[in-house]
């Protein structure tokens, strides 16, 4: 795979480049290891391309998983405990879910990476909530999100978001003084 875009919210290119410069070299190197080719893998049954090949996000996740792991980034899971303390008077459930939690793909040394190849609503939730949890938390102080380019993304499921639609979203939102510095990575 290559590294084909990249976009710096609330200062993030240059905030990951000054604190974590060797691991967005791994980062890079990681991307570079992927070969996109062995996970064009998925027969498409949808009507707008019924029988066409397409790259398979599952399969690609995995890749992502295995490199990263390799080169020692881990996930980290925090306990997400909800509160009942604002339900209205006689609509408190019987019990909540227990098991919830929160999860950042990789961490390492404070820099948290989110790879996405999904509906376009994980894409804000990992910079605008997910990314400012985790540094609140005192897990991560930058982030990293690793999305596909709009021509990636059409080799995959409709509904896949990319790259192009999470910049257009986040200039246009602005920057909130809650935001993390985040490196947007366009990937093909």
């Amino acid at each position: 795979m290559r590294l084909a875009g990249a976009y710096s919210f609330n200062d993030g290119e240059r905030q990951v480049s000054a604190r974590h410069a060797h691991l967005l070299s791994e980062i890079k190197k990681v991307i570079e290891s992927i070969d996109a080719s062995q996970h064009k893998t998925k027969v498409s049954k949808e009507k707008t391309m019924p029988g066409q090949m397409l790259y398979d996000p599952t399969s690609l996740n995995k890749a992502f998983k295995r490199e990263f792991r390799k080169r020692g980034w881990r996930p980290v899971r925090v306990p997400a405990k909800y509160s009942t303390a604002y339900y209205l008077p006689g609509h408190e459930p019987k019990r909540l879910r227990r098991g919830a939690y929160r999860e950042m793909d990789f961490v390492k040394e404070k820099l948290g990476v989110e790879v996405q190849f999904g509906k376009y609503a994980f894409m804000v939730y990992n910079v605008a909530a997910k990314m400012t949890i985790f540094k609140n938390l005192g897990h991560i102080d930058c982030g990293v999100e690793i999305v596909p380019l709009r021509a990636f993304a059409e080799a995959m499921s409709t509904g896949v978001a990319y790259f192009e639609q999470l910049v257009w979203d986040l200039e246009h939102r602005g920057v909130s003084n809650i935001d993390i510095p985040v490196l947007i990575l366009g990937i093909g």
